[in-house]
């Protein structure tokens, strides 16, 4: 039956994952394999080691299923067309593209520019490029989580970051937030990150009457000398809940 060619199709029109079973010499069968891959890219697990370094066979497994890529061969997941093909159906495949092609700095800069979180898969040294993680975190401040510890400790990287998205000052070095400037312009931008504040800020009274305009909830994470404090008391209960 594994060898039997009119069973094997009649079984992956049915359903692509019974090309597994078919024999090795069928799962090398191109014209079956694509058959396969019509109901589901991800069948390209399944199919010989010749037939997942054909081109044209995986271009067609992973416009349907980008998570196709993983079971490419080697040189077709450092192919842009085929990599970009995978990321157009579904991103976090960028997961199973090459080392190589995640170290390219023009492909992630061109990635970066249209989804941020595209720094998250790229090298190492492209995640310690200033100009690599500033385009991902003009996109969204959330990028700063996968840059390098030492981008995560540079200022105007931070800032630019935390004011798109004051929460993700914590992502930031410790050093940095107990910077003032860069936790004024967190706080600014989401009181809550008052909370990932130095504990020198938390008690600053001028960042915590910045944090409770947004919302006096945030008195929980003031000093407990602030949470004493008449002005910020008063502060925090005229926006409470606002």
């Amino acid at each position: 039956i594994k060898n039997n060619r009119k069973v094997v199709i009649a079984a992956i029109t049915d359903n692509y994952y019974n090309l597994r079973y078919a024999s090795e010499e069928l799962r090398a069968d191109r014209e079956i394999v694509l058959k396969a891959i019509e109901k589901n890219g991800r069948a390209l697990d399944f199919a010989s080691k010749e037939l997942k370094a054909d081109k044209e066979v995986v271009l067609a497994a992973v416009k349907d299923s980008g998570d196709a890529l993983e079971y490419a061969s080697e040189e077709l997941r450092a192919d842009e067309e085929i990599v970009k093909a995978a990321l157009k159906e579904k991103f976090n495949t960028l997961a199973f593209a090459s080392d190589e092609l995640k170290g390219d700095r023009k492909f992630m800069l061109d990635l970066v520019k249209g989804n941020s979180y595209a720094l998250e898969y790229a090298s190492e040294e492209l995640r310690a490029d200033r100009e690599v993680v500033l385009t991902a975190i003009k996109g969204n401040g959330g990028a700063l989580q996968y840059a390098s510890e030492e981008l995560k400790a540079d200022k105007e990287v931070v800032l630019v970051a935390v004011k798109q998205d004051g929460l993700v000052i914590r992502f930031a070095s410790d050093e940095l937030r107990d910077d003032k400037e860069v936790v004024m312009a967190a706080v600014k931008k989401d009181g809550y990150a008052l909370q990932y504040a130095s504990e020198e800020l938390k008690a600053d009274k001028e960042v915590v009457l910045v944090a409770l305009k947004e919302n006096g909830y945030f008195l929980e994470y003031a000093s407990e000398e602030l949470r004493n404090d008449k002005e910020v008391v008063i502060a925090a209960v005229n926006n409470w809940g606002s």
